[in-house]
């Protein structure tokens, strides 16, 4: 639904090719983030598909905020059985909420629902606070000189990794380009061509709005790896529902982010939201960001916008899909 409606479409290459090396900003514990895919096992039984463990060829579900679903149909069961609780870095994750963000630092709160949200609706009574500095790692999508979505630069043993939703991706990549830092016409970081997307089984075969979440690869010839540029967010799993967190997205009438600091809640088994006025279409594939830090605007990445309605039926609240086995399984993938 945040997704610009002129957006191109994107492909799925056959593997997550990984290109450059370079410093990290942000240090993640790959062995651990793989290691929470165990958490996803009383989930998969409500999920049309689990997540690829190498990246398929074909082509993805199509999404705009007109119709709200992929071409390939309507999401999946989003599951009944919330997960909750307390979210340690470092820790195991669980289907109950507790996990790791790979990285140094505290979860920002207990992962509980905070509110009696359903996956029609959302808590919004919680106080929002609008403007700030966006993150030099959050940037957006281009194809034909017209940005479409948002994504966010994530740790990666290669430093060339973007994460954004499922749903900004279609059935050509190669007219894509990733700009991190975007503002006024400015790229100042420059502009990466995004080689390779890794995408869940059941967000390709299915739509499933619980598993709306990709990683792309991206290439500058000649150049340091995109993340010892602008660092990178740590990706963090199985943290709870409950946190503060800077929101950023790119909508697709200006030429600047919004920036928005709010509470999440959760709003289904495995769907969370957020109250942060002003993010319209464009802004999909934005960072949820928590424990972050004010110097640099990097922290723990724990969603992005989309999940269900591909982002939210309002410009005011916006949902993703809770980052839980599934999307380690996919960086495991993506990262190999």
């Amino acid at each position: 639904m945040k997704v610009n409606g002129y957006r191109a479409a994107l492909v799925v290459c056959a593997a997550a090719v990984l290109v450059a090396t370079g410093g990290a900003t942000a240090v993640v514990d790959t062995a651990a983030v793989t290691d929470t895919a165990s958490a996803s096992a009383a989930r998969g039984a409500g999920h049309a598909g689990s997540p690829s463990g190498a990246v398929g060829a074909g082509s993805l579900g199509t999404a705009t905020r007109e119709n709200g679903a992929g071409s390939n149909g309507a999401g999946a069961s989003r599951g009944t059985s919330p997960a909750t609780g307390v979210g340690t870095p470092g820790g195991t994750g669980t289907s109950s909420g507790a996990g790791t963000s790979a990285g140094t630092g505290t979860s920002g709160g207990t992962g509980t629902a905070g509110g009696t949200g359903t996956s029609g609706g959302a808590d919004t009574s919680r106080g929002a606070s609008s403007g700030g500095v966006a993150s030099a790692a959050v940037g957006a999508l281009f194809a034909d000189g017209k940005h479409f979505c948002s994504a966010s630069v994530v740790h990666s043993p290669s430093g060339d990794l973007v994460l954004t939703a499922a749903h900004c991706l279609g059935d050509d990549i190669t007219a894509v380009t990733f700009e991190p830092g975007y503002h006024d016409g400015v790229a100042p970081y420059g502009r990466w061509q995004v080689t390779a997307a890794a995408v869940p089984d059941g967000w390709r075969n299915s739509s499933d709005p619980d598993l709306d979440f990709a990683f792309l690869t991206v290439a500058q010839p000649g150049s340091a790896s995109l993340e010892s540029l602008t660092g990178a967010n740590r990706l963090g799993v199985g943290q709870g529902f409950t946190h503060t967190i800077t929101l950023t997205g790119y909508p697709d009438d200006t030429e600047e982010p919004v920036v928005c600091t709010g509470t999440t809640t959760q709003s289904d088994a495995y769907q969370q939201s957020v109250a942060c006025p002003g993010f319209p279409d464009g802004t999909s594939g934005g960072p949820w960001v928590t424990n972050t830090d004010p110097a640099t605007g990097l922290g723990t990445v724990i969603g992005v916008i989309g999940g269900y309605e591909t982002g939210g039926a309002t410009a005011d609240v916006s949902y993703s899909a809770y980052f839980d086995g599934d999307i380690a399984q996919l960086y495991a993938s993506a990262t190999s």
